[in-house]
């Protein structure tokens, strides 16, 4: 017998025989009775949120009575946030299922909460009302948070107005809350702890920002760092030192500087009332480095510091916290070759250098390492006299020269007609490379402008000296065609002699005309010491010897013979003076053709 029954006394006058038999009748017929019976229960609906009572409970289930006529069983883990649930209370439930498969009322206590939750967080949001939630776990980004049965997110920056850097402390404690945003579709609510202490912060704020002075010197408390600077908490406001004010040194991380929640003194430096801004510094609070600078310090002295900065155009060295000096790259080296920093110097190098200006009141230094060598310049005439030969170093090339390196600080340049005493260079490129070394002879000195002129074919003596004695005009010499150009061609003479052709000095004897690769013999034409230059033509050697035997059959053709000598007399002395102009001009024109 259950415990709903144990406890029910039959009618002392009720037939159990004629029950037992079936033969009860009463005066009520059986639809009445139905409906005297369902006048006693309750109406209710499908998915419909009712009251009942707590008739039973255990461990596993809970038995409600919502005055159906039949009582609905409820998980009991819809009710773990109650562990104070006892018969007799009355639970909020939510109808799913009049009667399912076996006629059993379907009821859900949590559907009910959430349903009835969602009415009241949207209703908390709409009045801006303050209430509780129980904390239940971390998550990504924040919180998870128990508000009405609903799974709230509680953002990590809306837990407190300090960033916080242990979240496992709040897990488990009930706090108070304020519904900043709901998501009707996805049925997603935050909330924010921080919202509540805002206002009341605002107006202390207030009054903390309308006692400030510039100037002034207030504790803090270090509340965040960053790699810009670092928050500090002045009691309800926060003001931000900039990295840069941290120390009159470089401060390459601040938290080589200062520590969190560690306690400090800062001075107002400026703050904006409206933005709510205040900047803070703290090394104003210490005398400048430059002010404890050693007063004997002048140009010219060696000092000794530590390279803290690179860039392209120089380095920084820190001689004393808080005092800094510039060594430009064009006084990190003698050598007019401008370079980056970094070629010279590494951050951490300990270096002495030698002070060039010094400027106290505008607390700027600059410095130089080249003025500890000797300056090259100073006796160049001496080290590198004209006429002496030297070797280098290809550093560059233009288009009218090379640029070599004698030795660091000492460039020179040797122009491309100095390169070689017969070949044609183009472009250096053709005689030499970067980075080759290079055998060079001093031709001026221009100390002024810290120029040397160089030569390469002065190490050797003028071949065309050479040259005019076996290239003599008329003298026929074997050649490769080497190159063709639009207004002729090259001919290789030697290793180190070249000549030039016209086209129609190229015509071989059969009218075709001479390729590239040919090697034929060419009659120099033309030679001309002083300009390097050569006129050949193929042309010419075969052409010459037919005029000349054209030439001599023309003389032998045209001699006289003894018994016609008073003919040629008598016709010579008829010649006319307009005959002889005439001759005169073919000869011209025979010459002409001769070249």
């Amino acid at each position: 017998m259950s415990e709903l029954t144990k406890n029910v006394q039959p009618a002392g006058d009720f037939d159990w025989e004629s029950f037992e038999n079936g033969n009860v009748s009463t005066n009520i017929s059986k639809e009445d009775q139905e409906q005297a019976y369902d006048g006693t229960l309750n109406k209710v609906s499908e998915h419909q949120v009712v009251e009942g009572k707590v008739i039973f409970l255990d461990k596993k289930e809970v038995i409600v009575n919502i005055g159906y006529k039949s009582d609905g069983i409820i998980p009991a883990s819809e009710f773990r946030y109650n562990p104070d649930l006892k018969v007799g209370d009355t639970v909020e439930v939510y109808v799913e299922n009049q009667e399912d498969k076996k006629g059993q009322l379907e009821l859900s206590h949590k559907k009910a909460r959430l349903n009835k939750s969602w009415e009241r967080v949207n209703t908390a949001l709409e009045n801006e009302e303050v209430i509780q939630g129980y904390i239940k776990c971390r998550t990504k980004g924040g919180m998870i948070v128990d508000v009405f049965g609903i799974e709230a997110f509680l953002p990590g920056s809306q837990i407190d107005v300090h960033p916080i850097r242990d979240y496992d402390v709040f897990v488990g404690k009930t706090m108070e809350f304020k519904i900043v945003k709901i998501n009707q579709e996805f049925k997603n609510v935050v909330v924010s702890h921080k919202a509540l202490i805002e206002a009341e912060l605002e107006a202390q704020k207030k009054e903390i920002i309308g006692k400030l002075e510039k100037g002034q010197v207030l504790e803090g408390t270090v509340k965040n760092i960053t790699s810009y600077g670092v928050f500090v908490d002045l009691g309800g406001v926060d003001g931000l030192i900039h990295i840069t004010d941290l120390s009159w040194g470089r401060v390459n991380d601040p938290n080589d500087v200062v520590t969190l929640d560690q306690k400090i003194n800062v001075v107002i430096l400026d703050f904006d009332e409206d933005k709510k801004r205040i900047a803070l510094g703290l090394k104003q609070l210490t005398p400048h480095p430059w002010d404890a600078l050693d007063a004997d310090l002048k140009v010219g002295d060696h000092i000794n510091g530590k390279v803290v900065v690179l860039a392209d155009y120089g380095a920084f060295v820190e001689i004393q916290p808080g005092v800094e000096g510039l060594i430009h790259v064009s006084e990190m080296s003698w050598s007019q070759h401008l370079r980056s920093a970094q070629e010279f110097l590494h951050v951490g190098d300990e270096v002495e250098a030698v002070i060039l200006t010094l400027d106290r009141e505008e607390r700027k230094m600059s410095l130089g390492i080249k003025q500890l060598k000797e300056d090259p310049w100073e006796t160049i005439e001496v080290k590198y006299p004209v006429d002496s030969k030297h070797t280098a170093k290809v550093r560059n090339f233009t288009n009218f020269g090379v640029f070599v390196e004698l030795e660091e600080g000492v460039d020179g340049l040797i122009h491309i007609s100095d390169l070689s005493w017969t070949k044609k260079v183009k472009h250096p490129s053709e005689f030499t490379q970067v980075g080759a070394d290079i055998d060079v002879v001093v031709l001026e000195i221009d100390k002024e402008n810290r120029r040397l002129s160089l030569g390469h074919k002065q190490l050797e003596e003028n071949p065309w000296n050479v040259f005019e004695a076996k290239y003599t005009v008329g003298s026929i010499h074997t050649g490769k065609i080497t190159e063709m150009l639009d207004k002729g061609a090259v001919i290789t003479l030697d290793k180190d002699v070249e000549g030039f052709a016209t086209p129609k000095h190229l015509v071989k004897e059969d009218g075709s005309q001479a390729q590239l690769g040919e090697e034929l013999d060419f009659k120099v034409i033309e030679f001309n010491k002083d300009s390097k230059r050569i006129i050949l033509s193929h042309s010419r050697t075969f052409e010459d010897p037919q005029r000349e035997e054209k030439k001599a059959a023309a003389k032998k053709a045209h001699t006289p013979k003894k018994d016609d000598s008073s003919k040629i007399e008598n016709k010579a002395a008829s010649t006319t003076l307009g005959d002889i102009d005439a001759l005169a001009q073919l000869k011209a024109q025979m010459e002409d053709d001769d070249k």
